[in-house]
């Protein structure tokens, strides 16, 4: 299994992401509230919650295969200070 660390904001961005899609799934198949109302609230809960998805996962595909940011520079040469 993989460990992944995310970032606070993005963390909470998930988990509403989630939540959105899960309500739009029990709306789309409860049957509590009127039907054209539950499927039209439902249907829009379940598209929003598709739709962030994919920034979700892109950002978390690009964070495994992130290159470090000196990666391929040399390290500066040390020098040692001049003595006179």
């Amino acid at each position: 299994m993989r460990t992944i660390t995310l970032p606070l904001p993005m963390m909470g961005f998930v988990i509403v992401t989630r939540a959105a899609l899960a309500a739009g799934l029990a709306l789309r198949f409860g049957d509590r509230i009127p039907d054209r109302q539950r499927r039209a609230v439902g249907t829009a809960l379940i598209a929003v919650g598709a739709v962030t998805t994919v920034p979700i996962v892109s950002w978390l595909f690009r964070r495994g295969r992130a290159v470090p940011a000196n990666a391929g520079i040399a390290p500066a040469p040390t020098t040692q200070p001049a003595r006179y």
